[in-house]
């Protein structure tokens, strides 16, 4: 494919039609000139006269046409460019995903672009708006829905991480929740604990995965737990678990376990039950859930549901290659990354 030809979606079309992105080819009919002045006009180069420049920038602002990546020659000849968005750098887990991304990606030749969008939908939108201009293909967390990122991006190929196959139409990574908190809270079942609470990560109003999994869990245990035993983060970090694990303490001072929705969250908890005089694990077991470094290093050792996050970014690039082949993303246990326990001093 030529490099002005990478404009495959585009932003015109009937107003009851769907909308693509505007090629050259658009650009070049609406101005009334050859595709070679539309190149020349949007990237500056070459002897093309001031008046015909404007009515071609003119047109391509009303088209919404930005010249591709390829058109200015931005990337190694033939190379793959792969976009990545990620919603937290500062958490150490989404670094180590990263680090899987590019890894899997140098192996092939390709690429990566990084994007922070620091869990905010309006910044997804925008990385998604100038990756679909710069990327063969997008890897990453979302929270916007499918319908709009389908809009966002057109036809570019995308990859969701944490999420099932099974749970979007897009290609996908996920990690098997339901059976790594299978073994966490069976691991403190174990130890004689039944009165358990859960730190949790996401929104009360939209339960996430996590704290499903943890319901079902026990309730399969017959614990008298419920959504009472659950509380809130403020922020997936240290401070955030300490903020929760004192509201939970003032709920529930009868507990003896916690579940964080991370390792940070984990920590948090820790700190939090030492500062009451809580011994960890004799009066208070903590159990985290990512399997960060960091958690060796605290003290006590943390106890956590241990994510191969390298293989997640691996995997992903496993279902762009896929999709970009023109094949089957991964499916069933190939798409899923297994929380493994890894028993440590704190429970």
């Amino acid at each position: 494919m030529r490099a002005d030809d990478q404009q495959r979606e585009t932003r015109v079309g009937g107003p009851d039609g769907p909308r693509r992105r505007a090629t050259i080819h658009d650009v070049a009919r609406l101005a009334g000139v050859s595709r070679q002045t539309v190149s020349r006009a949007v990237n500056d180069k070459g002897e093309i006269d001031p008046v015909t420049k404007e009515r071609v920038l003119e047109a391509a602002r009303l088209l919404d046409y930005r010249p591709s990546r390829f058109a200015r020659g931005m990337v190694r000849k033939g190379a793959v460019t792969t976009g990545l968005v990620i919603p937290d750098l500062m958490n150490p887990f989404f670094p180590e995903v990263a680090a899987g991304v590019l890894e899997a990606a140098e192996q092939r030749g390709w690429q990566v672009v990084v994007w922070d969008s620091r869990t905010d939908v309006d910044r997804e939108r925008e990385a998604l708006d100038v990756l679909s201009h710069q990327a063969d293909a997008v890897v990453g967390y979302f929270k916007n829905e499918d319908a709009e990122l389908a809009r966002l991006l057109g036809g570019v190929p995308l990859v969701l991480l944490e999420r099932g196959p099974q749970q979007t139409r897009f290609g996908a990574v996920g990690i098997d929740v339901a059976v790594g908190m299978e073994r966490g809270v069976a691991h403190l079942v174990a130890a004689g604990h039944r009165r358990i609470g859960l730190l949790d990560g996401d929104g009360l109003s939209a339960p996430g995965p996590r704290r499903a999994a943890f319901l079902d869990e026990v309730r399969r245990h017959g614990l008298p737990v419920d959504q009472g035993w659950i509380v809130l983060c403020p922020e997936h970090s240290v401070a955030g678990g300490e903020t929760a694990m004192a509201r939970l303490l003032s709920a529930h001072p009868e507990v003896t376990a916690v579940v964080g929705f991370n390792d940070l969250i984990a920590i948090g908890a820790i700190r939090t039950a030492r500062s009451r005089g809580l011994r960890v694990p004799d009066d208070l077991a903590v159990l985290g859930f990512d399997g960060l470094s960091l958690g060796e290093l605290v003290e006590p050792a943390l106890t956590t549901l241990h994510i191969d996050k390298r293989r997640l970014g691996r995997l992903a690039v496993e279902q762009v290659a896929r999709l970009r082949a023109g094949e089957e993303p991964l499916t069933g246990a190939d798409a899923w990354v297994i929380p493994e326990l890894v028993v440590r001093a704190s429970a």
